[in-house]
């Protein structure tokens, strides 16, 4: 039946991007358009958010991506993360709250080095041309829509507060803006971005990995009393690696493997594998006091293990240990553990990440599914003057307490909560999905699934159902969307609930493309929740 006031089903036989800014999925899509694939998209995709939710995302942040490879007929990760700098003052820290912001904080920047590599294996076209969009935006500048304007102005006085890091942060995102106020309709030009972009593009990934822009980022960073140095710049190379995978009622499901933190949703859909989901009612107690239990289930299996080898996580994949994580499923006995880190995050709300996660299918079959991040809103608060470069924090989120069992080492790869997916079905890929939202990523992921899988719903219907959020303890948002009996009867389970808004970016921020595999035909899903937009090749 047909279902008034919604967002449409948007579809299309020849490509597809879902994004979480306009202006990002329609760069994407004009690059299809023009006879480029699913990799060359991504970098334009990647370039235009840059410009436009520059508190994300951009070349100075970190990140993953899962690919369907149609020429080589396989998934394959590529791990864009970078190594804990050898000067990392591990011995000086106790808790990760000590360098939320500022220089120390900062890991080398792996995004753009991420996007040459997709378009260097894979792709079509050159740099040059899948920049043109970002830096045409950059320079001309866009009109601030809603989410802009709230990002902007929950940090704004924050970052007030940093002495040494709000002058140059000002000069180059509110000087930028005409008239100076973040507001709707307000245009922001990057004239500095829009140089460096056009730089990149004409000479690669070596100006930043040990050419002049490396030298600027380093040059700032020691000026500020940062710890990076030119040779974790120089060491920096991303890396293809295999994904690993599970089953999910006839799909399998492939996401980047440790250290990535991704194997936590696999555990959680293998754990929900055991329960008959679609005969619950959809949104009612069951289902929802099913989902959450074995999401935290599988988060207190992610903690514990740390980084496992591939011998350990067969094992916490493995039927005997999943069947025992599904008897603490069905005891139900409330279910009390950390959800983050080994020890627990502030309550003061400094733990929710700002990331962004994007979906491309082409019309040869190549999809791409990338989740990038800053860390925080606008990262490290750290920008290089001259170049528009904002510089990540993802060194806070490295686990620093010095009696954990997964405190990080000098050299280690970084770990990090993202679970860009490609799911395939009979060795054809059926669908890309991501979310950013910090360590809920790997918790509203399996609930988006679960309504798309088990009770059928339209990939943008499942995106948009309601969805919740844990923390550690037994605390879980709940979007007020859902029932308040539902709800209620939750806490009557032992879920300390709380009632959040109807709509809420702390469950995240999910975009996705699904393939039908007997048409190829493709639909797009984004997340009302920010400012996500589908647009077809």
């Amino acid at each position: 039946m047909l279902q008034h006031g919604k967002r449409p089903t948007i579809a299309s036989r020849h490509g597809m991007v879902a994004a979480a800014h306009p202006l990002a999925a329609a760069a994407g899509a004009r690059v299809l358009s023009n006879g480029g694939n699913a990799f060359d998209a991504a970098a334009a995709t990647a370039a235009t958010l840059n410009v436009v939710e520059p508190y994300m995302s951009g070349l100075g942040g970190q990140g993953y991506a899962t690919c369907y490879v149609a020429s080589e007929r396989r998934v394959r990760s590529l791990n864009f993360m970078a190594r804990i700098p050898r000067r990392f003052p591990l011995d000086k820290l106790s808790r990760r709250e000590q360098i939320l912001r500022g220089p120390t904080a900062v890991g080398a920047p792996g995004n753009f080095g991420g996007w040459c590599e997709m378009v260097s294996r894979y792709g079509k076209k050159k740099l040059p041309e899948l920049f043109a969009p970002a830096i045409r935006i950059a320079r001309d500048g866009f009109g601030m829509i809603e989410f802009n304007v709230e990002e902007y102005r929950g940090v704004t006085g924050e970052l007030r507060g940093h002495a040494a890091l709000y002058p140059e942060w000002s000069r180059n995102y509110i000087e930028g803006i005409e008239g100076g106020q973040p507001k709707l309709g307000a245009v922001l030009k990057q004239p500095n971005l829009a140089d460096t972009l056009e730089a990149l593009g004409t000479e690669g990934p070596g100006l930043l990995y040990g050419g002049a822009l490396g030298k600027k980022v380093i040059e700032r960073l020691a000026e500020l009393g940062g710890c990076l140095t030119m040779d974790d710049l120089a060491d920096f190379k991303p890396e293809w690696v295999d994904p690993v995978a599970v089953t999910y009622r006839g799909r399998t499901i492939h996401v980047p493997p440790p250290p990535c933190e991704a194997f936590q949703y696999l555990v959680t859909l293998r754990i929900l594998e055991g329960f008959d989901l679609g005969r619950m009612e959809r949104n009612g107690v069951e289902h929802v006091d099913t989902v959450l239990r074995a999401i935290r289930i599988a988060a207190g299996v992610r903690i514990a293990n740390g980084v496992p080898t591939a011998q350990q996580l067969a094992e916490l994949l493995s039927d005997s240990h999943i069947e025992s994580l599904r008897a603490r499923v069905r005891d139900g006995k409330p279910v009390t553990g950390a959800t983050e880190q080994w020890t627990p995050l502030p309550k003061d709300g400094s733990g929710e990440g700002h990331t962004t996660s994007f979906s491309i299918a082409d019309a040869d079959g190549n999809v791409v599914c990338v989740t990038q991040s800053l860390g925080s809103v606008f990262g490290s608060g750290v920008v290089v003057p001259g170049t528009g470069v904002c510089l990540n924090n993802f060194l806070y989120w490295a686990d620093v307490t010095p009696d954990s069992p997964n405190r990080v080492k000098h050299g280690d790869l970084m770990p990090v909560c993202v679970a860009p997916s490609i799911v395939t079905q009979d060795d054809k890929p059926v669908m890309a999905l991501g979310t950013p939202g910090s360590y809920g990523i790997l918790q509203t992921q399996p609930q988006a699934f679960v309504q798309y899988v088990d009770f059928g719903m339209p990939l943008q219907q499942a995106i948009e159902a309601p969805r919740g959020r844990l923390t550690d303890g037994r605390d879980v948002l709940l979007e007020g969307r859902l029932a308040a009996d539902v709800q209620a009867e939750l806490r009557e389970r032992g879920h300390n609930v709380t009632t959040g808004p109807d709509w809420t970016m702390k469950v995240g921020g999910m975009q996705g493309v699904a393939i039908d595999p007997a048409t190829g035909v493709m639909t797009g899903g984004c997340d009302p929740r920010r400012d996500g937009y589908v647009v077809p090749a």
